[in-house]
C-alpha cells in the first residue's frame, strides 16, 4: 500500500511515501491536493485524520484567535479532509475514515477547554459522517488518545505527575501507571482501519490508559 502523508511544510527526507505539503484548514487546497493523490496514488482506502494544535489556557484566559485556531485546525481541517475523500469514498462505495480526537473531549481539564471543545467538535463530525455514509459502504470511527509520548505533552509537565495525576489541576490519574507510547495509538488505528474491524462504525474508541475511566 502506499501512505499519502501532507503537512504544513515537506520534511527533507520522505523515504518511500506520497508527501504532499497541505494547510488543512485551505478548502481549495484540501480539494486539490485530495484530488490530486486519488488521481496519482489510486482511491484512498483509508482517511486518517491526524493533524492537530494544542493549547493550554484557562477559558477566562484564552484569547479568542487561540480558540479560532484551534478549532481551524483541530475541527474545520476534519471537516474539510472528510468531505473532499468521504465524498469519493461515497461514489466508490467503500472507504474508512478515522480521526484523531483526544480523552480531554470526554472529561473535563482545567485549562484545555479551547482544545478539549474543538477535539470534541472532531468527533462529532467524524461520527456524523458516519451516520449519514454508512449505507455507502464507508466506515467512520474516532480514535481519542490520552497522554501520549510526543512532543505534544512536553509543556504539560513531569511525567510522573502526568501518571499520578494532581487534585489541585482535576487531572486524574492514569490506572495503568505508564504514558501511552505513539505505537499504542497506531495498532489501534490499524485495527479499526483494516477487515477485521468491518463492522465497527460511529464510535469512539480512548485510549487512555483507563485515566477517563469509559
Amino acid at each position: 500500500f502506499t501512505v499519502t502523508a501532507t503537512d504544513l511544510e515537506l520534511p527533507r527526507e520522505t523515504g518511500a511515501h506520497d508527501c504532499r505539503a497541505l494547510d488543512v484548514t485551505d478548502a481549495d487546497a484540501v480539494e486539490r491536493v485530495v484530488s490530486e493523490a486519488w488521481e496519482s496514488q489510486g482511491p484512498v482506502d483509508l482517511l486518517v485524520n491526524a493533524a492537530g494544535v494544542h493549547a493550554s489556557h484557562s477559558v477566562l484566559e484564552t484569547d479568542p484567535e487561540v480558540w479560532d485556531r484551534l478549532f481551524a485546525v483541530n475541527a474545520r481541517g476534519v471537516f474539510l479532509t472528510s468531505r473532499a475523500v468521504g465524498s469519493r469514498m461515497s461514489a466508490r462505495g467503500s472507504g474508512v475514515i478515522l480521526t484523531i480526537a483526544s480523552n480531554a473531549a470526554v472529561i473535563p481539564r482545567a485549562g484545555m477547554a479551547a482544545y478539549a471543545a474543538s477535539k470534541a467538535a472532531a468527533s462529532s463530525i467524524t461520527r456524523s459522517l458516519g451516520l449519514e455514509l454508512g449505507r455507502r459502504g464507508v466506515r467512520c470511527n474516532v480514535v481519542s488518545p490520552g497522554t501520549t509520548r510526543t512532543r505534544m505533552i512536553e509543556a504539560l509537565g513531569e511525567e510522573e505527575v502526568l501518571i499520578d495525576g494532581s487534585p489541585t489541576a482535576f487531572r486524574t490519574a492514569i490506572p495503568l501507571g505508564r504514558i501511552a507510547e505513539p505505537e499504542d495509538i497506531a495498532e489501534t488505528v490499524a485495527f479499526l482501519g483494516s477487515d477485521r474491524a468491518r463492522h465497527i462504525t460511529l464510535q469512539e474508541v480512548v485510549i487512555d490508559g483507563g485515566a477517563s475511566q469509559r
